[in-house]
């Protein structure tokens, strides 16, 4: 196994439980990929470098099957799954119990209720068709009635739903997650995807940081037999002799490089025109106090979706995809340190935040993002004790799958969300050689199914 992020590392116990002698290797220090965790400010703090708040992890049927809690990963969920502020200094706000939310949404609250309580009922069937392979849905309806609301535009979905800011900046802003801009064609999947999420199941933090889902993962592999070496980073395939099985948590970038020489070339050329998304710019702060948000719920909530109006993020997001930094992100923060006092010291806190930028953007957006916070928190800066950015080039030095800075393995448009990263999806055309990482179905995420899928693909055609 080639890569130790969630999706190689649950890849690699799926081989290992099938009776395989599995050996992880990885370039870096330390395992974990984009679940990591770092010291990247000042001593006592503890900041998630790269993924921070996990609905999909804590809804993975891969990780379900696995008794990672004996193996000391502990999730919290905060009061509020989310919160989004508005310049009024009222917050639209996401909680567990979906009447709470449509109580909340007014007069959009019966709308709300019934595209999403539905689903709510049936996430875990849900979950288990949307983050699976392509294949034949095993209750068709269900998927048919998340693909109804799924497939539009979610910028025209806020505005045919609802009629309130609060519920429409809500819903732009579970949308861009998608990274798309909100016009584009299936952007609303991905806001109705985190909602159902947060109803059903929350989105948690793990305790200690996302390192601690690299650590459980590891540590039940190597309870199965399995081994992990660091500091080791494959140049070639070739390096990795006779072994009977390969699979690889790389994007097709990275798999050229070890591979090349070995693919066909209309294979070379295929994974040549996988295009990767937009990047992120990142910010972490150690903070002397707890952010001051003007509304108070954003306090109890362990995400803030900091951006203002549909109108407001919708712009931002075209913005990114027109080729430029926008003046006023979208910002996503996550502030752990309000529910797990492991991450500061006492009084302190920290907070991570990302935006959206161009690919391989060069733009400082340190100011951006902290004027915005600022918009919704006035004084944030004054309890800034030290702060670690990453631009799009940092991110990629620190984990080469993250392309540009792009965080989802690439463009999440329609045809890469089917056909992810060519149409053999977790196969190539080498022998014993997969791919599985979020460049394969079901794409980028915290969940280790990319990962899962692999292995059971790998397992039945070797005979296993």
């Amino acid at each position: 196994m080639i890569g130790s992020g969630p999706n190689g590392l649950t890849a690699a116990i799926v081989l290992a439980k099938a009776g395989l002698h599995t050996t992880v290797i990885e370039a870096e220090p330390s395992i974990g990929g984009g679940a990591r965790s770092a010291g990247l400010t000042l001593p006592g703090f503890l900041h998630d470098v790269c993924s921070a708040v996990h609905p999909l992890a804590v809804s993975s049927p891969a990780f379900a099957s696995f008794p990672l809690r004996e193996h000391g990963l502990e999730w919290i969920h905060p009061q509020f799954p989310l919160a989004h502020p508005l310049d009024d200094g009222s917050a639209a706000i996401l909680t567990m119990p979906v009447e709470t939310t449509c109580a909340r949404l007014g007069v959009d609250g019966g709308v709300y209720r019934r595209e999403v309580a539905p689903l709510v009922l049936q996430w875990p069937e849900l979950a288990r068709e949307i983050l699976g392979p392509v294949h034949f849905p095993a209750n068709p309806m269900l998927l048919a009635r998340f693909v109804f609301l799924a497939a539009w535009p979610a910028a025209f979905s806020a505005r045919q739903l609802f009629h309130t800011e609060p519920a429409r900046a809500l819903f732009a802003g579970l949308a861009a997650h998608s990274v798309l801009p909100l016009e584009a064609l299936g952007s609303a999947a991905f806001g109705w995807l985190l909602a159902v999420a947060a109803h059903a199941a929350g989105w948690p933090v793990p305790k200690g940081g996302s390192q601690q889902i690299a650590h459980a993962l590891g540590s039940y592999f190597e309870s199965l037999g399995g081994q992990i070496v660091t500091n080791t980073r494959i140049r070639s395939l070739d390096e990795l002799g006779e072994a009977a099985l390969m699979l690889c948590d790389l994007t097709p970038r990275q798999f050229l490089e070890v591979a090349g020489a070995r693919l066909p070339k209309t294979f070379q050329r295929k994974l040549e025109s996988y295009r990767y998304g937009p990047g992120v710019f990142k910010v972490d702060w150690a903070l002397s106090g707890p952010i001051p948000w003007k509304a108070i719920e954003c306090a109890r909530a362990g995400t803030v979706h900091v951006g203002g109006t549909l109108h407001d993020i919708a712009t931002a997001e075209r913005q990114v995809s027109n080729g430029s930094a926008p003046d006023r992100p979208f910002v996503l923060v996550a502030q752990p340190s309000l529910f797990d006092s492991s991450r500061a010291p006492e009084r302190n806190h920290t907070a991570w935040a990302y935006c959206h930028v161009p690919h391989a953007s060069t733009a400082d957006m340190t100011e951006r993002i902290e004027s915005q916070l600022e918009r919704f928190a006035p004084g944030f800066r004054s309890r800034i004790l030290a702060r670690h950015t990453f631009s799009p080039a940092d991110l990629e030095r620190h984990n080469a799958n993250l392309v540009g800075g792009d965080i989802t393995g690439g463009a999440q448009n329609l045809k890469q969300l089917i056909f992810r990263p060519t149409r053999m999806f977790y196969r190539t055309p080498l022998r014993g050689v997969y791919l599985c990482s979020s460049s394969t179905p079901p794409g980028g995420g915290v969940h280790g199914m990319c990962g899962y899928h692999a292995a059971q693909v790998a397992l039945r055609e070797a005979g296993h």
